[in-house]
């Protein structure tokens, strides 16, 4: 017994130090993309939201991460949806026009504002310089894997820039409304790259090489930024008729960063958001690219930082937010729980009783059709026992032959009897003679007994036929 004790002290104390090594044990890396500002791992975008700031040249007060949709963020209302795709593609037309009239530059449909497509030169010019100068101006900063939009999303933003802001989406693949209204498209260009892991140390392996347009940026002239092949092969392509300026370009001259006037505003697109995650933006040789990017943007404005594509609405994860978010209804939540869990163990423990098991009943029939048998037997006269059979027979006729009120005392009777049962008349006669015997005789014997029985049988048989 002593042994078994140090053999389990010892299953004890590896199992101990198996926990403590798995504990203490450093955790792998998280290589995912996921250009969150709240994440630290190497595709999160913590670095870069935090130096916006002094990028930019605003205080942090002035950087808002923003978790709700475009439309909702700039209209400061619930997303409506538009009528119609096309109403879209309206207005955005309306908003590029060179000849725009003031109802257009402020973002309105012609129909919807008469009154202000009437108005002089003076009135023009007001209206002007009142969508210019009191409409707030602010600069909208998306990076993610996919930038989607719904059609009011899509308007919303647009007439946004056309105020005169300016909006900047690090994205490889774009909504195609969106991405067709300004007149671009993006596409990959580059092959499979040869991977053995995600770290970018083996990406580096199949890089590709970019470049800034303005050599004052870039740095020591034809100094290009390696980044990795799966990271960097979306290429941005513009429409023949874009006036698009390319900020940044890959060795074959394919645009990866431009800019895209819109109104008064701009639209800076760059199909390489992985330049501006936590490793590539703490590296020397690929930082640069992500601080010279953001450069071109208007310094002194607030800036906003959308977050909504990428983590949702602020409590959003929870099914229970609304609940959670009051101290009453969190109580009131808790201690239903607890009344569950405590209805459950105890009514759990009332019904888990043994139960029983009741052998069926026996089948006690035969042993009580013999029980019965023998006591008529005892007494020697069996006149009881054929006065059942008979009015068993009777009731069998009764059944089968649908004869309520069956009379053998009547000669209708058995001729009616026979005609339904197949059988002549004599038979009927004779077991009705056999039968009346029987009944009249004072005492009944084993073989009137027995030759009343196979009368009966015989008949039941033929009438079953």
């Amino acid at each position: 017994m002593t042994t078994f004790r140090w053999y389990l002290l010892g299953l004890a104390l590896l199992f101990g130090a198996y926990v403590a090594v798995e504990y203490n044990r450093p955790k792998p890396l998280d290589w995912r993309p996921t250009y969150q500002n709240k994440d630290k791992i190497p595709y999160g975008t913590y670095v870069l939201y935090q130096v916006l700031p002094e990028v930019m040249g605003v205080p942090a007060r002035e950087v808002k991460a923003v978790r709700l949709p475009i439309y909702s963020q700039l209209e400061g209302e619930d997303e409506l949806q538009p009528a119609s795709d096309e109403e879209v593609y309206l207005e955005q037309e309306e908003a590029t026009d060179s000849t725009a009239t003031p109802a257009d530059s402020l973002g309105l449909r012609a129909d919807a504002a008469p009154e202000v497509a009437e108005i002089d030169s003076e009135e023009s010019d007001y209206a002007q310089g009142l969508a210019e100068s009191d409409y707030p101006k602010t600069t909208y900063l998306f990076v993610n894997n996919d930038f989607e939009l719904s059609p009011s999303d899509t308007r919303a933003l647009l007439r946004h820039v056309a105020r005169g802001n300016d909006v900047f989406i690090a994205a490889e693949r774009f909504t195609p409304r969106f991405a067709d209204t300004l007149g671009f498209d993006t596409a990959p260009f580059l092959g499979k790259p040869r991977l053995r892991d995600n770290s970018p140390k083996a990406l580096l392996e199949d890089s590709v090489g970019l470049r800034l347009t303005n050599p004052r940026l870039s740095g020591r002239a034809g100094r290009a930024f390696r980044f990795p092949l799966v990271g960097a092969s979306y290429r941005i392509l513009p429409d023949s008729g874009l006036r698009a300026t390319q900020l940044a370009t890959d060795a074959q001259g394919r645009a990866v960063l431009v800019r895209i006037p819109h109104g008064r505003g701009h639209v800076y697109v760059c199909s390489v958001p992985l330049a501006f995650t936590n490793y590539f933006v703490l590296q020397p040789p690929t930082g640069n690219l992500a601080f010279a990017a953001l450069s071109y943007l208007p310094a002194g404005r607030p800036v906003w930082w959308d977050e909504y594509q990428k983590q949702g609405r602020q409590g959003e994860q929870s099914l229970l937010r609304v609940l959670l978010a009051h101290d009453a209804l969190r109580r009131a939540l808790y201690l239903s729980l607890v009344g569950a869990v405590l209805f459950v163990l105890f009514e759990a423990r009332r019904r888990q009783r043994i139960i029983p098991i009741l052998k069926p009943l026996p089948n006690t029939t035969l042993q009580f059709t013999r029980t019965v048998a023998s006591l008529y037997r005892q007494g020697g006269n069996h006149a009881l026992i054929a006065e059942k059979k008979i009015g068993l027979f009777l009731e069998f006729l009764r059944q089968r032959l649908n004869e309520p009120s069956l009379d053998f005392n009547s000669a209708e009777s058995r001729e009616r009897v026979a005609q339904k049962a197949g059988v002549p008349v004599t038979a009927v006669e004779q077991l009705v003679r056999r039968i009346n015997l029987v009944r009249t005789a004072p005492q009944v014997s084993d073989t009137e007994l027995l030759l009343l029985s196979r009368a009966l049988h015989e008949f039941r048989q033929a009438v079953s036929k």
